[in-house]
């Protein structure tokens, strides 16, 4: 089911609920980013596991993993959109955005604008009050992006890994 159309001056990509037939190509969309590409695997064990993340993400309602969808069948972008309630900010509920990919060819196309107007306006009718992602502190692309579409660098992050 196509959620939109987004169009860009050279074509039109429908956004839809990724399906589990997607998961091979949205995996090699977020492999194919030169700083994640050692973390990404395709034997039989890792697809397994990209499989049942699949399965967990898709039967939580709150979680939209978003293809985009090119006029030939193509996948050539991907998000991922998290709906957190909270308490802070007079219980406010957030979007977080995650994993945002376009097709390297596409780049500079204006898919990925539109693919994040069309998250923020998704948020807005969800009853989010703010829209959060967090970006690789090695991005300076990104960040420019980001800041380009009303996003403002506002926290620092931590991670720890386990």
């Amino acid at each position: 089911m196509t959620l939109t159309t987004i169009a860009t001056p050279n074509a039109s990509y429908a956004l839809r609920r990724a399906r589990r037939d997607d998961v091979d190509a949205l995996i090699a969309l977020i492999a194919a980013d030169a700083l994640r590409a050692a973390e990404f695997g395709f034997s039989d064990e890792e697809r397994a596991g990209y499989l049942r993340a699949f399965d967990v993400i898709d039967a939580d309602a709150a979680q939209l993993l978003v293809a985009v969808e090119a006029t030939d069948g193509a996948i050539v972008g991907t998000m991922q959109l998290t709906f957190i309630p909270g308490l802070s900010r007079g219980g406010a509920t957030r979007m977080q955005i995650e994993a945002v990919r376009v097709a390297d060819e596409l780049r500079g196309a204006g898919i990925g604008s539109a693919m994040i107007g069309w998250a923020v306006e998704h948020a807005r009718a969800g009853g989010a009050r703010l829209v959060q992602l967090t970006s690789d502190a090695r991005r300076d692309d990104a960040h420019r992006f980001y800041e380009r579409l009303g996003f403002e660098a506002s926290h620092v992050g931590f991670k720890q890994y386990l």
